[in-house]
């Protein structure tokens, strides 16, 4: 349901380009990691996954479950909810990994959060945490890069500011662009499978924000946000 809202809300708001590396295989039980950079990328991403006929079960935060009407939603779609910071939060990899076992695709974002700066503009993702990692050692499940690029230009910044970017990108039409990468198989210990990760992902991103027309800056050219 969440992935039929997504292919129709998301052409509305910006003009969505989908591409891949040759070799791309979408396979049942793999994991996708995607770089997060605005609360519109999810829908950005399984609109783009849509088109590749595959739809994912999310990772998201676990507030997303309190919120009414939303909660049914990804309960009835076997999303995983994360408990971020507590004792809860092993437990999403373990339903991570059930998923993968029963043959469907996982969608996990690697740093774990959005980025906080108030800026439009595209930037190198930031540090991953260990979960995907993790997830792909214990279950030896392929990992397929995905870089968005462009979902910043829709809505980013202050509430005010993301309220107004959502409202207007009807008229405006941002470009946004998806582009997926050759799987990967995540060997060694933890760390240096997290950064073999995160490697993937940023060369996706690159070619996404390129194809998007996107200059790409430094995290230096940003004001952070608290």
């Amino acid at each position: 349901m969440l992935s039929t809202v997504a292919r129709t809300v998301v052409p509305a708001l910006g003009r969505l380009r989908v591409t891949s590396d040759p070799g791309t295989d979408l396979a049942p039980g793999s994991i996708v990691a995607a770089n997060h950079t605005s609360l519109v990328d999810p829908g950005v991403v399984l609109a783009a996954l849509h088109r590749l006929d595959t739809r994912p079960v999310v990772l998201a935060t676990a507030g997303l479950w309190r919120i009414p009407g939303l909660r049914q939603a990804l309960v009835r779609d076997g999303h995983v909810p994360v408990h971020r910071g507590t004792e809860r939060a092993a437990a999403s990899l373990e339903g991570a990994a059930a998923a993968l076992a029963a043959g469907r695709v996982v969608l996990i974002y690697g740093e774990g959060g959005l980025p906080r700066r108030a800026d439009s503009g595209e930037a190198e993702p930031g540090p991953f945490r260990s979960g995907l990692a993790r997830l792909a050692l214990a279950t030896g499940a392929p990992v397929v890069p995905l870089g968005q690029a462009g979902s910043r230009r829709i809505s980013s910044g202050s509430t005010a500011k993301q309220v107004a970017g959502f409202v207007t990108a009807p008229l405006r039409r941002p470009g946004v662009h998806v582009h997926v990468g050759e799987p990967v198989r995540l060997s060694g210990d933890v760390v240096t499978a997290t950064a073999r990760a995160r490697r993937a992902v940023v060369a996706a991103w690159r070619i996404a924000a390129d194809r998007a027309g996107h200059p790409v800056h430094s995290p230096g050219d940003f004001t952070a946000t608290a």
